[in-house]
């Protein structure tokens, strides 16, 4: 017990050191740093690191330990090998030259090595605190604060950047919103760049489905904690499958995001105003899936060489529906094409008629439909004689306002001027950001199935019916009276905020600017009136909290803290109360 407990802790020394290299190579800049001494560091690192998990898979017991080391030992196996092939190819060259190629190597495996311990320690909190809600929070929370950590490194801006304004820019990436205080194509280089679009990434999909898959993946099982903190972030009812709902939660976001990326790279490689084409694609695609709206050109899509480029904005308008429908949608849609196909080709098969497309999926569906051609069709009208006026053709314009209607639904991307809508559209806008997208998915707002279920139960009341029928299937109570909390707590959190930057702000300000920023805020959206960046320090936190606490849910955590387990079996005598 002594022995593994000593391995436990020379494990976080190495795991301190290994961030320190990383943090030092990627956070400061230095002239001539492939010949200094750091460099041999990490090859001592590497090799220290190889012999301490090839002594801990000899020595452990536990087959879940062991395979956890070997794939650490294969990782840094593989990558001493590059770096000697590397040697042995350019040895006729100068070593400081052989360090400059070995360097990169070096630090993306030992990066990758850090992220794989990274998860080991997620996994690690399981055990230490179980409440799923409470996980799901603090996991959040401490991704924001290490990115603003992250993105005050000296070479992570151009002209540095305070603390507030790292903790805006993390928070804004972690809850997938989009809202910037700084221009992130020109205060943010490649490495502050690189890591927001982390950050996006484990806050689209969330950190505790990349543990889970990289759990199942090294293991092949789970504990039941485990299952019900990854269960309720991926909304997977029951355990029995909730870690291959996971990893198809991963495999399907990463496949979708390089498609995507490919199809990007595709529109914009003769476009001579991009300097790196394939990190402009990677990072759009994954932004647009995630639907976080950040971009590395001026302006993002408003930009004077990408405003124009239709085929772009068709591709992002894709990826964002498909990231803003959720994982649900998709698996469901998918073993529905699946049973047909079989059953199309199987003659011989029973066929059964089983219900495979369930009403939450056709909520969801029905209601994102009618939103999307809604939206389009009243800001096409709205804006035909305004900011669709400089598109010249007639799908020049049903494609802005397509993506106008499309980028509310929590994706941020700004194809038009917001700041010059007329204010019946601005209205319309935020509408569309209060409801925003789909459960279990990277999008925010309240979710198309709680506006869905709050206005069948208003017809259902005006009917005269205590319960809301659709599609064969009876609502139950608990879903209905889930979503009106929900549009309770999101009015009464966006309602605080705006009173509370009214406050913060100079007299005169825009009250529908502040709204419209706020509806952004909590709903993740991340469109702006150009009115964030001119905050002050205080209203500034005031958005902080309003993204937070839209991202995570204000009625997960007050589950999390207030939901007791011990049941009561008896009931109070039934009392009326007064409406109107």
């Amino acid at each position: 017990m002594q022995k593994d407990s000593l391995l436990n802790y020379l494990y976080r020394f190495f795991d301190i050191i290994v961030l320190l290299f990383i943090v030092f190579d990627f956070g400061y800049d230095f002239e001539e740093n492939y010949n200094s001494p750091h460099v041999i560091g990490l090859l001592i690192l590497s090799f220290g690191l190889l012999a301490f998990n090839s002594f801990k898979f000899f020595t452990k017991r536990y087959d879940s330990n062991k395979k956890v080391a070997l794939a650490n030992m294969l990782l840094l196996a593989i990558l001493l090998l590059s770096c000697g092939i590397i040697s042995v190819i350019n040895s006729n060259f100068h070593h400081d030259y052989i360090l400059q190629k070995i360097k990169p190597v070096l630090e993306g495996g030992l990066i990758f090595y850090f992220l794989l311990r990274l998860m080991v320690f997620v996994r690690h909190i399981y055990d230490i605190y179980f409440n799923p809600a409470i996980v799901f929070v603090g996991s959040f929370m401490i991704l924001a604060l290490t990115g603003a950590f992250l993105l005050m490194l000296p070479s992570a801006t151009t002209h540095g950047i305070t603390f507030t304004n790292a903790l805006f820019t993390a928070t804004s990436a972690v809850c997938v919103t989009g809202l910037v205080v700084l221009d992130t194509s020109a205060d943010f280089t490649p490495v502050g760049q690189s890591i927001i679009i982390v950050l996006i990434q484990l806050g689209g999909i969330g950190i505790l489905t990349f543990t889970s898959f990289f759990a199942f993946f090294f293991r092949g099982s789970s504990s039941f904690k485990e299952g019900l903190n990854t269960g309720s972030f991926i909304a997977h009812e029951g355990l029995r499958d909730v870690f291959r709902a996971a990893l198809n939660v991963v495999i399907l976001t990463l496949s979708v995001e390089t498609v995507g990326a490919l199809f990007i790279y595709s529109s914009i490689i003769d476009n001579k105003a991009i300097d790196n084409e394939f990190f402009f694609s990677v990072f759009h695609s994954i932004s647009a899936f995630c639907n976080a709206g950040f971009s590395t050109v001026p302006g993002g899509m408003f930009n004077e060489y990408l405003r124009f480029d239709y085929y772009l904005h068709w591709i992002l308008m894709i990826l964002i529906v498909l990231g803003g429908l959720g994982h649900n949608i998709v698996f469901n849609f998918y073993k529905y094409l699946k049973t047909y196909v079989i059953e199309l080709f199987a003659k011989k098969i029973v066929h059964k008629k089983i219900r495979i497309i369930t009403v939450n999926t056709k909520i969801v569906i029905y209601t994102t439909l009618i939103l999307l051609v809604a939206g389009f069709i009243f800001l096409f009208i709205s804006e035909y004689n305004n900011t669709l006026l400089q598109h010249d053709s007639l799908f020049g314009k049903i494609t802005a306002a397509s993506f106008s209607a499309v980028s509310p639904r929590t994706a941020g991307f700004d194809a038009i001027d917001y700041s010059k809508m007329t204010v019946p559209s601005l209205l319309f806008v935020i509408f569309l950001m209060w409801i925003g997208g789909s459960p279990a998915s990277t999008a925010g707002g309240i979710k198309t199935s709680t506006f869905a279920l709050a206005t069948l139960n208003i017809i259902a009341v005006a009917r005269g019916k205590g319960r809301i029928q659709l599609f064969g299937r009876r609502i139950s109570a608990d879903s209905t009276s889930r979503a009106f909390a929900i549009l309770s707590i999101s009015l009464l959190t966006i309602g605080v905020s705006i009173m509370a930057i009214l406050i913060f702000e100079p007299k005169g300000t825009s009250i529908l600017t502040v709204a419209f920023e706020c509806f952004s805020a909590y709903s993740t959206v991340g469109l702006s009136l150009n009115f964030t960046p001119t905050l002050t320090e205080p209203s500034k936190y005031v958005l902080i909290a309003c993204m937070f606490i839209g991202r995570i849910g204000m009625l997960n955590l007050m589950v999390g803290l207030l939901r007791r387990l011990n049941h009561q079996f008896y009931e109070y005598p039934k009392e009326n109360i007064l409406i109107n």
